[in-house]
């Protein structure tokens, strides 16, 4: 049988106690007939007391569990534990064990009832120390980033830390490095690009040789990582909207989204990513300018959360029509699987419901529906709903085309009528009730103006739209998998299946 003397010290701070010397305090509690018994030393250097898996605590619960300790003693009882739940069943496994527990600096033990009762009140107050720092340290936190500190963790690529004051409080704020905020631009600025995926930007970024200038090297996910990030983007109503929209708790008001300061998340490492409520995050603007135009960054966004919800699909190389299909029984998607082969020794892909194969809640068609067969039809319904698009594009470019003609002659009145009320008030010739009159009717006539434009720029982009239509019906007929895959995120929201193994396509056009 051997007595324990067990020392823990969390970190290194000058005021508090060495490990060396709550030992010395532990060997002075040694009775003059146990001085000639074993004893046996475990220290933890640098462990909190918040949780047990410390490499000196397990050694000395082994030799406990095993019957070679008798008796166990420390500094402080806090040096156990600073969890009464922890700290009770040591108590339960030393007792069952019939090892004594002694502490140096309460000046009992275990042995007796009322030391064990001690030891339990003790660890109570023990405990509500330790969950008020807790709690203390997350308020602080909390307050601290709702003024808009930055609030440490890794650094962002692109930034360094400068020292500053805000609300006469020394902290740090975040200052860009230019030779970074370069390659951080150029990232949001391709990938807003609608044909580059995130593959294809980090292809493009190795082969034009711009390398992360901190030493490290690009990857997917750390690109993914950067373009999510709203500590870049420049703030503005829209950035506002676009987080309001998911339910976050923004702490900053919407009069100072003026597209100037960038923003930080807090709560996002903790928020399940499965849950579209972001009640649970934060969003606060800091203090640095941003670098990302907000319409840029929005468009990253939205492609981002586009290539989420299509998931694993977009990456299955079994069928273009992946993530399209849809079972109208219970709305489960339906994959792509390998049947057996047949008498000729082919082997066919066919469409399978995962309500019935995963969540055993379907039973799914009646009828086989083999990929290929499906692939043909939606082939062949593409094909007609762009030749119809390009008919239906001509009709419009000539009712649009005349409409253009008539705005643009609308829009050239309204300049020539401003023109000449800005020279008559120029002039000096109105006195000032008709001075009153020509501002009322500058701004109708600038309402009407910004109204003209406004369906101008409206037709433009219908126009622009109509023209990626006619540039799918151009390339479609010798379309490869990734152009048809592409095609179908475009034209089709989904391929419904009935029972029966009717396929229903809702076009998103």
């Amino acid at each position: 049988m051997a007595i324990v003397l067990y020392a823990r010290k969390s970190v290194e701070r000058e005021n508090s106690i060495s490990c060396e010397t709550q030992l010395e305090y532990c060997k002075s509690m040694l009775k003059p007939h146990e001085r000639d018994e074993k004893v046996i030393t475990f220290v933890d250097n640098g462990f909190s007391g918040g949780n047990v898996e410390r490499e000196g605590f397990q050694k000395m619960m082994k030799l406990v569990r095993q019957g070679k300790v008798n008796k166990v003693i420390v500094y402080k009882l806090d040096r156990i534990s600073r969890s009464l739940a922890d700290f009770v069943n040591i108590l339960h496994e030393f007792k069952a064990h019939g090892v004594e527990f002694v502490s140096s600096q309460e000046s009992f033990d275990t042995s007796s009832p009322y030391g064990e009762l001690v030891v339990k009140i003790l660890m109570v107050f023990a405990e509500f120390e330790r969950t008020s720092i807790i709690n203390r340290i997350t308020q602080a936190y909390a307050h601290r980033s709702e003024l808009g500190f930055y609030m440490g963790g890794r650094q962002p690529y692109g930034f360094e830390l400068q020292p500053t004051v805000i609300h006469n409080v020394k902290t740090k704020k975040l200052n860009p490095i230019p030779s970074q905020v370069e390659q951080i631009r150029y990232m949001y600025e391709v990938y807003a690009q609608e044909d580059v995926s995130l593959r294809r930007l980090l292809d493009l970024m190795v082969l034009e040789g711009k390398t992360p200038l901190n030493g490290t090297s690009w990857s997917t996910s750390k690109i993914s990582a950067i373009l999510k990030n709203p500590i870049y983007v420049q703030a503005n109503s829209d950035v506002y909207e676009f987080y309001e929209r998911k339910g976050t708790n923004i702490i900053t008001d919407v009069s100072q989204f003026t597209g100037e300061y960038g923003a930080q998340l807090y709560g996002i490492s903790k928020h399940d990513t499965d849950n579209s409520d972001w009640s649970d995050v934060k969003l606060v603007l800091l203090t640095h300018k941003g670098i990302v135009p907000a319409d840029i960054w929005l468009k990253c966004q939205r492609k981002l959360e586009r290539n989420k919800q299509v998931g694993g699909s977009l990456s299955n190389t079994t069928s273009w029509l992946a993530g399209k299909v849809i079972c109208e029984m219970c709305g489960h998607t339906m994959t792509t699987v390998k049947g057996k082969p047949n008498q000729e020794g082919q082997i066919r892909r066919y469409f399978n419901c995962t309500g019935k194969s995963h969540k055993r809640s379907c039973k799914g068609p009646r009828h086989s529906i083999y990929a290929d067969d499906l692939e043909c039809m939606v082939y062949d319904c593409i094909t007609e709903k762009l030749t119809q698009l390009r008919q239906d594009n001509r009709k419009k470019r000539t009712v649009d085309s005349a409409e253009v003609n008539d705005l643009k002659l609308k829009l050239k009145g309204v300049e020539q009528s401003e023109k000449q009320l800005m020279d008559s008030l120029l002039s000096g010739a109105l006195n000032e009730d008709l001075i009153k009159l020509a501002n009322a009717k500058a701004t109708q006539l600038k309402q009407d103006r910004l109204a003209l434009q406004q369906r101008l720029d409206d037709l433009a982009s219908k126009s622009e739209d109509m023209g990626v239509v006619v540039d799918l019906a151009r390339s479609w007929k010798n379309a490869n998998f990734t152009r048809k895959k592409e095609v179908a995120m475009l034209l089709i929201h989904r391929i419904s299946i009935t029972q029966d193994g009717t396929a229903r396509i809702l076009w998103n056009i």
